[in-house]
């Protein structure tokens, strides 16, 4: 699994690579008429996916709109931001929410751009630059 998780981040590295080679793809890509529809794409399927799986009330907290009761397989680590939506079991603390809000800024900016540059960044948080600017620490990826 490692392996094709390895290979599938090195795809992710390479497309990023190629593409910010492009200046004009680049600034298509990233201006606000792209990428805000991505955005609310974006959000529209973390709140299908939250919706279907969420066993508790889907509501807007801390900056994001949090579907919470959901199964431990539908996300990564403590939670996932996907568009304004947090996809969690559990995890509500106002850090984690704050570090979640930012993630929304990060989808907002990027729209779904922001797929391929996550990945592409690493699968390591301490090492990740979207992690690193949504505030390690308030993520829970250091203490």
């Amino acid at each position: 699994m490692a392996t094709a998780a390895s290979r599938f981040e090195r795809m992710a590295q390479a497309l990023v690579r190629r593409a910010s080679g492009v200046r004009w793809l680049r600034a298509v890509v990233l201006s606000p008429i792209v990428a805000r529809p991505g955005y609310w794409f974006a959000t529209l399927c973390g709140l299908v996916w939250g919706t279907v799986l969420s066993l508790g009330r889907i509501r807007p907290q801390g900056g994001v709109i949090v579907a919470r009761k959901c199964p431990r397989w539908a996300f990564g680590r403590g939670g996932t931001t996907i568009g304004a939506v947090f996809i969690t079991n559990s995890s509500l603390s106002p850090d984690i929410l704050a570090h979640e809000a930012v993630h929304r800024a990060q989808w907002k900016r990027y729209g779904l751009a922001l797929i391929p540059l996550y990945i592409a960044a690493g699968r390591t948080g301490a090492t990740n630059r979207f992690e690193i600017e949504a505030g390690l620490e308030r993520g829970g990826y250091i203490s």
